[in-house]
């Protein structure tokens, strides 16, 4: 009897033990993959600040534009008067 309880107590021990091998596994699996993630979320919200400032200057380059195209329908309104 007392064999049967040492060796269902060795199987639970080892059930349990292959159960933190697994959790501590996909622990590692997951910190893994989180700081994958962190890292491309970083390098997106650089890019996104970058392509930002990009679409400020284009807007800005579009407001002088159409600045000067006014200032040209002006002067053509003058001319022809």
């Amino acid at each position: 009897m007392e064999n049967q309880v040492n060796t269902t107590a060795q199987s639970i021990v080892e059930k349990l033990s292959d159960k933190v091998s697994q959790v501590a596994t996909k622990y590692g699996t997951l910190k893994e993959e989180n700081e994958t993630l962190t890292t491309e979320v970083a390098s997106l919200n650089e890019a996104l600040e970058l392509k930002n400032k990009e679409i400020d200057e284009l807007k800005e380059q579009n407001e002088m534009k159409e600045l000067e195209m006014e200032d040209i329908i002006s002067r053509v309104e003058n001319i022809l008067g």
